[in-house]
């Protein structure tokens, strides 16, 4: 009986999350008009959003990371801010400060880019480790504090952060507790030759098609609640588990091999993030449950910045992508 009504639920829920759902593949058709290619960077920018996470982009410059987030606030009707991070850049230009009014003899507060739905951090380790930890407070607790007073940000808030893999000359790299509020970190590759063909066509007929707001702010916040509610067996839970100790105890799951080359493992943000992206991606994919399949489209872009890798893996050129992937290979599906 109990099964019967597991499965009733189960189809209630899942056509509950298709219809709210919906808005997901006019969302997608609205950001290609402009974003050619990029499937992967476009379904993981959705998955922050819905999962009220933040993104890390890494990539070379000129793969449209700026163009993209720019495209989802037009997509959506919130409000877009950018930061361009430099090393003389102060706290006080991401979250506002306070200004001496003199008509008034008082203090009034200006606030800063920060205060918008979408913001995105272009080059966020040019700037000073004070710079990074007001954006990363703000992410982290969602309000700012200017003076005395204390504002709430805006919902939906999403943080793109961006930076060059190539060029280390003059940065400041991101301490590991602070990549860590990253619930993903994607890393770009170039277009392929077709798709650069169409982007080489567009941007040499000027202007690119006008971008719709097709999704408002309400939705999107109704989508993030829905997230919540996709269903996750105890077995996909139990999965997810698994490969988060492999990174850390990795000779319990017959992987000792992988001892010497990790330096330390996902923390149990790691397990969090890994099951919301897990619920995210099965919600793009209109489906009201999570199957293994989606714990690894999303297990990559969650823990690559999670693990830590040893000198010995370094000198042996192997990443943490390859650690992760052994991980996912000898972990049993359930």
């Amino acid at each position: 009986m109990e099964e019967n009504t597991t499965a009733l639920d189960i189809g209630a829920l899942n056509e509950k999350i298709e219809k709210e759902s919906a808005f997901v593949d006019i969302l997608t058709l609205e950001i290609n008009k402009v974003i050619v290619g990029q499937k992967h960077m476009v379904e993981r920018l959705l998955i922050g959003l819905l999962g009220q996470g933040h993104i890390l982009l890494e990539g070379v410059p000129g793969l449209a990371k700026t163009l993209a987030i720019n495209t989802l606030s037009k997509a959506v009707h919130g409000s877009f801010s950018r930061i361009q991070f430099t090393p003389d850049l102060l706290p006080a230009d991401v979250i506002g400060t306070l200004i001496y009014n003199m008509k008034l003899n008082d203090f009034s507060i200006k606030k800063g880019p920060i205060f918008a739905n979408f913001v995105l951090a272009d080059e966020i380790n040019r700037a000073p480790a004070k710079v990074q930890s007001a954006l990363l407070e703000a992410m982290q607790e969602k309000q700012v504090t200017i003076g005395e007073e204390t504002f709430i940000l805006d919902k939906p808030f999403l943080v793109m952060a961006t930076q060059n893999p190539v060029e280390q000359e003059g940065t400041y790299p991101l301490p590991e507790a602070q990549v860590d509020r990253f619930m993903l970190k994607t890393v770009i590759k170039y277009p392929l030759l077709q798709d650069e063909q169409l982007i080489m066509r567009q941007n040499l007929k000027g202007g690119f098609e006008e971008v719709n707001p097709v999704v408002s702010l309400d939705q999107i916040k109704r989508a993030q609640a829905a997230v919540r509610e996709v269903y996750m067996d105890e077995k996909i839970e139990k999965y997810i588990l698994d490969i988060i100790f492999a990174t850390r105890t990795p000779e319990k799951y017959g992987l000792a091999d992988l001892n010497p080359l990790i330096s330390f493992g996902a923390s149990p943000r790691g397990s969090i993030n890994l099951a919301m992206a897990a619920k995210c991606y099965a919600f793009i994919r209109r489906r009201g449950y999570v199957i293994p399949e989606d714990v690894r489209a999303v297990v990559e872009d969650v823990l690559r910045h999670r693990i830590g890798i040893t000198y010995e893996a370094e000198a042996e050129n192997i990443t943490s992508e390859d650690i992760i992937q052994k991980i996912v290979n000898v972990i049993e599906v359930p």
